[in-house]
């Protein structure tokens, strides 16, 4: 099966963080080298992406004076120039240094709080200024190990205290940005606040702007909560709150493995792609993948071209499962769009439902129904193994 190369248009973006990950592990120190964050917007362009994303201390080292976070900053624009490259989206590192060991907007200790804030908000500057469009906060120490340890109501009343602080800063300055949550229910802390996307709707709720805050979903992060990312993207698009995404592998649930994107639940990957590319979601296709710690740096460009070529493959047989007549006759004799038709007519009363139920309805025959649901995972299947 031919497949074009990604290109731009694709809209494939990655983290600095991943192909730039040293592959150490609480086991064991690094394997690679630094890399250049020049070096990887070239060979990241080259390969056919459309943008890099970053932390600020992915590119300016933490406690770097003006002067030199000048010159990083300098050094990566004039990358983006010759290159063509995009940042759509950026996010402030606020759980690698000792200090956030104990979480960022949600820390016990408020100077430490109010430290993070006077992070996040020097960097949506800079986010502003690359033209970045989406802010997204992965509250990676923002929880606990210790139940008696946090006050959970008080820790979302700062949580929500610093979401509502940072959305007035963007619209007192005009800037065009929006805030994703990215949620995940362990790892670094025993049990992280904003857990799942579900939590994480339920938060943005409570927020002075909810209109400002979505989220940024993770293959991974919810797959290892046991739960179906497929349908966490459905509710997600279904309120609209899906502001960004990050693409990954991983193999049920356990630490966060970050595998290339489909070289987990390769199934879940078909159906996910098969939904965003149906859905009309126009956002980056951001990969927040780790080459595997046995990777050379050779290896590293093969695992990150390895995301994108998964993503068009499964793009292309998601379209011709879509196009595949025998689909179309599984997909009516399951009655998939049995739901589009709402269940009571319009002005329709409780009465009339009621009394409606015995003249028109066979209990016995709706019983034994069969919807066929087996035969549509069979076509998916051989769709994915190239069978069909």
């Amino acid at each position: 099966m031919a497949i074009a190369a990604p290109t731009p248009s694709d809209k494939f973006t990655f983290g600095l963080w991943t192909v730039g990950w040293q592959a150490r592990d609480p086991f064991g120190d690094a394997t690679r080298p630094a890399l250049d964050p020049v070096e990887s917007v070239h060979r990241l362009a080259e390969l056919g992406a459309y943008g890099v994303t970053f932390h600020d201390d992915d590119l300016i080292p933490f406690g770097a004076d003006d002067d030199d976070r000048a010159k990083h900053i300098a050094r990566f624009r004039g990358a983006l120039a010759a290159t063509g490259m995009r940042v759509p989206m950026m996010t402030t590192n606020t759980f690698t240094h000792p200090v956030f060991k104990d979480g960022a907007f949600t820390s016990n200790d408020r100077d430490i709080r109010r430290f993070a804030l006077r992070k996040v908000l020097r960097n949506i500057d800079l986010a502003a200024d690359l033209g970045a469009s989406t802010y997204v906060f992965w509250g990676g120490r923002e929880g606990a190990d210790i139940d008696a340890a946090k006050n959970v109501g008080a820790s979302l009343d700062r949580y929500k205290e610093a979401l509502d602080l940072l959305c007035q800063y963007v619209i007192d300055n005009g800037y065009d940005i929006r805030f994703a949550i990215e949620p995940k229910p362990n790892e670094p802390r025993g049990d992280m606040f904003l857990p799942t996307i579900g939590h994480a709707l339920a938060f943005i709720n409570e927020l002075a702007h909810p209109d400002m805050v979505g989220l940024n979903p993770e293959v991974g992060h919810e797959q290892m909560a046991g739960l179906n990312f497929v349908h966490g993207i459905g509710q997600a698009l279904w309120h609209n709150k899906l502001f960004h995404i990050d693409l990954n592998g991983q193999h049920g649930p356990k630490f966060d493995q970050d595998l290339v994107f489909g070289h987990g639940d390769l199934l879940s990957a078909f159906f996910l792609v098969d939904l965003l590319e149906s859905s009309g979601y126009d956002g980056p296709r951001h990969f927040d993948f780790k080459p595997s710690r046995t990777e050379d740096i050779d290896g590293v460009w093969a695992s990150a071209a390895a995301n994108m070529r998964t993503y068009l493959v499964l793009r292309q047989k998601a379209r011709a499962f879509r196009s595949d007549p025998r689909v179309q006759a599984a997909l009516v004799a399951s009655r998939v769009d049995g739901t589009v038709a709402p269940t009571v007519g319009p002005g329709e009363t409780c009465a009339e439902l009621v009394a409606d139920v015995d003249a028109t309805f066979d209990v016995d025959a709706a019983a034994a129904r069969g919807y066929h649901y087996s035969q549509l995972d069979q076509l998916a299947v051989e769709h994915v193994l190239g069978t069909a």
